[in-house]
């Protein structure tokens, strides 16, 4: 009985999976602008193959159908965790030649599906008229040889919504690309620093590329960067030119007209051209706001609205209320002051916490900000708390308004006991503060009072407090002074360590040998002689060489019999490192002779 449910249920989910997965959609496609004469390719589809009675709109104008309909199938199916989904789908697709320039509507064509019927969404097609320049059809624009690149071929347009503003109003600045070439990307870039201005970059998610009629040619165009600015003081403003090196793909003009050319003499048949791009200079007149400013002008200039909120209305003493004012609206709500909330004198009031809920958008910094005031009362009784007032330059009317949020009456209660309470933050559970435990109170009870005269000043223990330390402190001085002085003589130092170190390291060597690592004994070999050496002559292992190791140990009276043992030691052991099988040199030769060499160099040696 358990299987035939679980059954069941599966084959619902199924059935429900495979009713969400067929939802019937229509959509029509298609490009947005194409000029005169150039060919548009519309397409239709309906994700689902049990279709009948397509019908295309009758009443198109502007364009004269070349091709169509011709229809495609397309079907797939994906296995995820088990389990397989299907999907399937119709395209119907026109090619149409645009006839007559101006902006035309496509109406939505109509279809039926699973019994029902379905109609698809408008679209809306501009037809550019015809390219005035000579020789630059569509093909033309991208493949022409390199030498024909002018400036009207590719440069960039920075405009502004607006070349009047007042001060702080926002205004949009758009660079936009016009090619009639194959635009790789650009090398660099350099922006203006917006001297004046206090500027912010809308993000674009997708820099989507159309078509535009510009001076006589039609350009691909896309809008490549965009700023919002914000004015911070009147007077003439400029936006200063911008700098764009570009690289161009190019028909190589060597082997255009012999594309044999590149294939046998190894010619590239395109090109990449760099070409730099300087915008011109945009002048902008800020207008002073006027003067009449009210006394407690908040420094937005836009358009807002402003509402409030309190937690409660009746509470006890040492509680927390909060005051939540929200500031709505568009403009430069960054730049903002903060409203300022009038609590009694008998709150204790903590800094307000600002959270800004707003977007970049062309007229400004659009959404909200909310402002969060907290503060406790410490004495019962009613009080009330004025609205707040908030003024701001609205651009619409272009004059001050003064907008005020509802006052608020307060009834606050005595709380009970006076131990430490705890307050924290009314939404954000923060700043903890504990209250009676900054200053105590007097003990009044169970105080053990000292005779007259029983005091501890001069008392013995009060001089032991004394001498101890200060006999430690001396001790410790003499100590430190004397492993000063040992120290001192990094040479001594150095030399009196050095047979240690290499008896040590000789060791090593040994247990390397015995396992038959023998590239690994050579190694702690040569290393323990090039130390030890650098260790009694007090030299630097980066400094020392064999003919300056001869020069050292003269100095120092060691024999010429053991100074040519130990430089042939050295030889002995590289060699063997490198050729191992060499006959007369074994490892245990060289272990032997490099611990006795260690020896007699030790006495040797004196300081």
């Amino acid at each position: 009985m358990k299987k035939i449910i679980f059954l069941c249920i599966a084959w619902t989910a199924i059935a429900l999976q495979a009713w969400a997965d067929e939802q019937i959609t229509f959509t029509a496609s298609a490009q947005d602008a194409v000029e005169v004469g150039g060919q548009v390719r519309l397409t239709y589809t309906v994700n689902t193959q049990k279709v009948k009675d397509f019908r295309f709109p009758s009443n198109i104008n502007g364009f004269e159908i070349l091709m169509g309909p011709t229809s495609s199938r397309q079907s797939s199916m994906q296995i995820i965790n088990g389990q397989a989904t299907t999907t399937s789908s119709i395209t119907y697709t026109y090619i149409l030649k645009a006839v007559t320039e101006g902006e035309h509507s496509i109406p939505g064509a109509t279809i039926m599906a699973e019994g029902k019927q379905y109609v698809s969404n408008a679209l809306k097609i501009k037809v550019l008229p015809p390219d005035t320049s000579t020789g630059n059809t569509s093909a033309g624009k991208q493949n022409s040889a390199a030498t024909s690149l002018s400036a009207a071929d590719l440069f960039i347009v920075p405009t502004v919504s607006k070349t009047t503003v007042y001060e702080q109003e926002a205004l949009l600045l758009t660079y936009k690309i016009y090619s009639h070439v194959n635009l790789q990307g650009f090398e660099s870039i350099k922006l203006p620093d917006f001297k004046g201005f206090h500027s912010q970059e809308i993000e674009l998610a997708d820099r989507r590329w159309g078509m535009e009629h510009y001076k006589g040619r039609n350009y691909e165009t896309a809008v490549f960067r965009q700023f919002v600015l914000f004015p911070q003081q009147s007077g003439k403003l400029s936006i200063e030119q911008a700098r764009f090196d570009a690289v161009i793909r190019m028909v190589n003009p060597n082997v255009a007209d012999d594309p044999l050319e590149a294939f046998f003499n190894g010619g590239s048949h395109y090109i990449e051209v760099k070409k730099t791009i300087i915008t011109p200079q945009i002048a902008i007149d800020v207008k002073p706001l006027p003067a009449n400013k009210p006394s407690n002008f908040s420094g937005g200039v836009g358009d807002f609205t402003v509402s409030s909120t309190i937690s409660t209305n009746q509470l006890k003493t040492n509680d927390a209320v909060t005051v939540k004012v929200v500031i709505s609206g568009t403009g430069n709500m960054k730049l903002i002051n903060t409203p300022e909330v009038k609590f009694p004198e008998d709150f204790e009031v903590y800094d307000p916490k600002t959270e800004n809920k707003f977007r970049l958008t062309a007229a400004g910094l659009t959404g909200s900000q909310v402002i969060e005031y907290l503060a406790i009362p410490r004495v019962a009784g009613n009080y009330k708390i004025p609205g707040i007032t908030f003024s701001y330059f609205d651009i619409n009317t272009q004059s001050y308004k003064t907008l005020t949020t509802e006052s608020y009456e307060l009834n606050v209660e005595k709380g009970e006991g006076n131990a430490a309470q705890s307050i924290a933050n009314f939404t954000n559970k923060e700043d903890l503060k504990v209250l009676n435990e900054d200053i105590r109170f007097i003990k009044q009870n169970n105080v053990t009072l000292t005779p007259k005269g029983d005091i501890f000043l001069g008392s013995t223990t009060c001089w032991l407090l004394y001498l101890i330390p200060t006999a430690l402190f001396v001790l410790l001085s003499v100590l430190y002074q004397k492993q000063i002085k040992t120290n001192a003589n990094t040479a001594k130092v150095r030399n009196q360590k050095a047979n240690r170190i290499a008896k040590k390291r000789m060791k090593t060597a040994e247990k390397l040998l015995k396992e038959n690592k023998q590239e690994a004994f050579y190694d702690e070999v040569l290393k323990t002689l090039w130390e030890y050496i650098s260790n009694k002559l007090n030299m630097p292992l980066s400094q020392l060489s064999k003919e300056n190791i001869r020069e050292n140990l003269s100095r120092h009276n060691v024999s010429e019999e053991l100074i040519h043992e130990f430089i042939q030691t050295l030889d002995n052991c590289e060699f063997a490192r490198f050729a191992p099988s060499s006959a007369g040199i074994t490892s245990e030769k060289i272990y032997e002779a490099s611990v006795e060499l260690i020896g007699r160099m030790e006495n040797s040696i004196k300081r």
